[in-house]
């Protein structure tokens, strides 16, 4: 197996992305931080974006194969397509990270712990995607992942849109379509993707059968505004995700002997309606969200399992414009879930409410502080806090800044853990009664950036969640819950660079060193990440072609054993037949790399896909 480095990666590379912009990348808006607008010279916080022609260009089906290109973002999928998929952003477990979709909250109450399922959302139809690193409790209420926040393909003046059809390995196949319009009044955008694949063999323990484990998706997006006035606008949002997926090691329903003929059943319907209005140096979004999930498991086809969850926000954001350089930002959220898998069926309510201050001093200095307080039903009431500053200076060939942010979290056990350790637990679980989880973190970085498009940076962080709960891995008891800290620190470097007006090299590595409340490496965080991709764009950027190395070294498997330390390298190119027309075609695992992300789990071999697109 080829050997990369560690730390000779910080040359390299997120995303393949076609050529960097020319454009100073300081300028660039950024919305997640604050949930309010803002020039990235102005945002101390950690934010990485990948726009639509990066995901475009990389072609992967799955979205979280393309996140996983970004700073500090590690994946570990159990099995191809469909299956169990955990996206960890510096080091801390995937359902601490909150994803939004055009706001949209897509986590799921029916699971253990309340978190999104990255293994059923598509790349398709998706405009761009911003991912907020770090505890996030002020603005969000989330925990120590952060927030990745997905926008839709956005509707345009007239009609247009895009279809596409693509093929490949594994009886792989994708139809998508992307159509939106409008005009001063009005505007809408609808996308809907099939994505089926026959899928490979999901373990290595499936000896006796030896079948492939396919996949299903089919994702319906649309999106509807009304512009009532010019300082009154309407919009509704609507998604539907269904998901069938086959997996190996589940047990029969009438003897609990283990079997590989196992399958489950997704199902997600979401909708969002949200009014914004401006008046002078005020703004108010005022929204409803519902979400609501079913899934349903089967061995041997009788079914097994099944639960529901429910998801409700109703929220409130204003800001208050008290000069050029001084705005105030408040909001409340109030939050209803619930779980039903017919045994229990219990729910609860959060409310939280923030403020947060931000001021600008010179075009130089700017700072945010601000408090959020969430009180919830069976835990009672915390307190976040988040502060950030960035500085920046004019240098002879274009602008350094310095950044630093410390901010809070914490995350209430969820409905599942609770009625768990309280109907089926015994000792020690049984004994155990369950605290919220307190997180805490801060980052200090550094970036350089020129108007040629070359930027630069690094960013050192340090992050600990206090009283994490865990599965009993001893004795199967229940959920117990450590009274120390566990740790996840390390540094982020990014390098983005264009070596000529059709070739650019971008890249990032990531070190991360994480240890629970034992002193132990944390299971399955690698502590090397690094991405190196080049982008050419001849002929005036009729064919686009990219080369992308993933490398991951140093993580563990829950027994201590070695995950596989892996180098996998992805080619992607398309060309613009005619006017609207494109062909696209990947090498995904070009060099056929064998390795494993969680043991006695496959990974997909090398796989060539191929595809039309046609746009108007």
């Amino acid at each position: 197996m080829n050997k990369l480095f560690p730390l000779t990666a910080l040359a390299i590379a997120c995303a393949s992305s076609p050529l960097a912009s020319a454009n100073n990348k300081l300028e660039e808006i950024i919305i997640t931080s604050s949930r309010v607008e803002m020039p990235l010279r102005q945002v101390g916080t950690s934010v990485s974006v990948i726009t639509a022609e990066e995901i475009q260009a990389r072609g992967f089906n799955s979205l979280y194969e393309v996140l996983r290109s970004q700073p500090a973002v590690a994946v570990s999928n159990s099995g191809g397509s469909g299956k169990p998929t955990a996206l960890r952003i510096r080091g801390e477990e995937g359902f601490r990270t909150l994803v939004l979709i055009d706001g949209i909250d897509i986590s799921q109450t029916s699971t253990p712990q309340v978190g999104p399922n990255m293994e059923h959302l598509l790349s398709s139809g998706i405009q761009r995607v911003e991912i907020l690193r770090g505890p996030q409790g002020l603005m969000y209420g989330a925990d120590a992942g952060g927030v990745v926040s997905i926008s839709s393909q956005s509707p345009r003046d007239g009609f247009g849109g895009e279809l596409s059809a693509e093929t490949g390995r594994y009886g792989a196949e994708q139809l998508a379509a992307n159509l939106g319009g409008g005009n001063d009044m009005l505007d809408f955008n609808l996308s809907a993707t099939t994505y089926e694949t026959d899928g490979f063999n999901a373990r290595t323990t499936d000896t006796e059968l030896g079948d492939k484990d396919g996949y299903d998706n089919t994702t319906v997006h649309g999106r509807l505004g009304w512009n009532v006035s010019d300082t009154f606008r309407l919009q509704l949002v609507a998604r539907n995700v269904q998901g069938e997926n086959e997996y190996d090691s589940c047990y029969t329903v009438t003897t609990f002997s283990p079997t590989d003929v196992c399958s489950n059943d997704y199902d997600q319907e979401a909708w969002r309606v949200v009014a914004n209005y401006t008046a002078d140096r005020f703004t108010h979004q005022l929204s409803y969200t519902s979400s609501e999930t079913d899934r349903q498991f089967y061995a041997e086809g009788a079914a097994s399992f099944g639960a529901r969850g429910e998801l409700e926000h109703t929220s409130y954001l204003g800001s208050f414009k008290a000069g050029d350089n001084t705005r105030l930002i408040y909001g409340a959220d109030l939050e209803s879930e619930s779980i039903d898998d017919g045994s229990f069926d219990t729910d609860r309510d959060q409310n939280g409410y923030y403020l947060e201050y931000q001021g600008g001093f010179s075009d130089h200095l700017f700072v945010t502080a601000g408090a959020r307080y969430d009180d919830n039903d069976d835990f009672g009431s915390y307190t976040s806090y988040r502060v950030s500053g960035a500085y920046l200076f004019d240098t002879a060939r274009g602008e350094l800044k310095l950044k630093a942010t410390y901010g809070t979290g914490f995350r209430a056990p969820s409905l599942y853990e609770i009625t768990y350790n309280s109907s089926w637990a015994y000792p020690p679980a049984s004994l155990v009664s369950l605290d919220a989880e307190e997180s805490k973190g801060f980052d200090l970085g550094i970036a350089f950036t020129t108007q040629a498009g070359t930027y630069l940076e690094a960013v050192y962080f340090d992050q600990a969640i206090s009283n994490e709960i865990y599965f009993d891995p001893l004795y199967w008891s229940g959920y117990l819950q450590d009274k120390g800290d566990t740790d996840s620190s390390g540094v982020e470097l990014i390098v983005e660079f264009p070596l000529s007006e059709a070739l650019s090299l971008n890249g990032n590595y990531t070190y991360n060193d994480t240890e629970n409340t034992a002193g132990d490496n944390r299971i399955r965080r690698p502590e090397h990440l690094a991405n190196i991709g080049v982008g050419w764009r001849p002929l005036d950027g009729a064919l686009i072609l990219g080369l992308n190395l993933r490398a991951s070294h140093g993580a563990q498997d829950i027994d201590g054993s070695d995950l596989d330390d892996y180098e996998v390298v992805d080619l992607n190119a398309s060309f613009d037949v005619l006017q609207g027309l494109q062909v696209y075609g990947r090498v995904e695992n070009l060099f056929d790399e064998t390795y494993q992300e969680i043991a006695t789990y496959n990974t997909s071999a090398r796989a060539a896909y191929v595809g039309l697109r046609y746009s108007f």
